[in-house]
């Protein structure tokens, strides 16, 4: 039987958030044993990823290439009511995803040694977000 529960997440603004714990909770009480786990983000301007939680550098090093693909303030931006960072935040969520699917396996997460999972926000101001798990299997 499948399994969904959600949870918020409150943003600082930009940058990343681990959530890999509260989804890990979520895989847990589901009591499925074997299956995959999507995580879904239920916004335009932020984003779901896995990757390294280990070194911090990691993560900061990746708003450096963020703000390379799709900049703050492009004057070719139409889309811009809500600031400069509007039309920016939603073309890096195009490019970094709002979901991502997880093995699960023995009823938790099968990450490897150096993954977590991240809300990334791409918003300069705080935000609170809504992430959506679904476990099936």
């Amino acid at each position: 039987m499948p399994f969904q529960k959600s949870f918020d997440v409150h943003s600082r603004g930009r940058g990343s958030i681990e959530i890999t714990a509260e989804v890990a909770r979520v895989v847990r009480a589901s009591g499925i044993a074997i299956g995959l786990v999507n995580v879904f983000v239920q916004h335009t301007s932020c984003s779901v990823v896995l990757t390294e939680n280990a070194d911090p550098s990691v993560r900061r090093d990746l708003e450096t290439l963020a703000a390379r693909w799709a900049p703050d303030g492009d004057a070719a931006y139409q889309h811009d009511s809500e600031g400069d960072d509007d039309m920016a935040a939603h073309g890096r969520n195009i490019l970094a995803g709002a979901s991502l699917n997880v093995p699960v396996g023995d009823g938790d997460l099968r990450l490897g040694t150096w993954q977590g999972i991240y809300l990334w926000e791409h918003r300069a101001m705080a935000h609170r977000r809504r992430v959506v798990v679904t476990v099936l299997g």
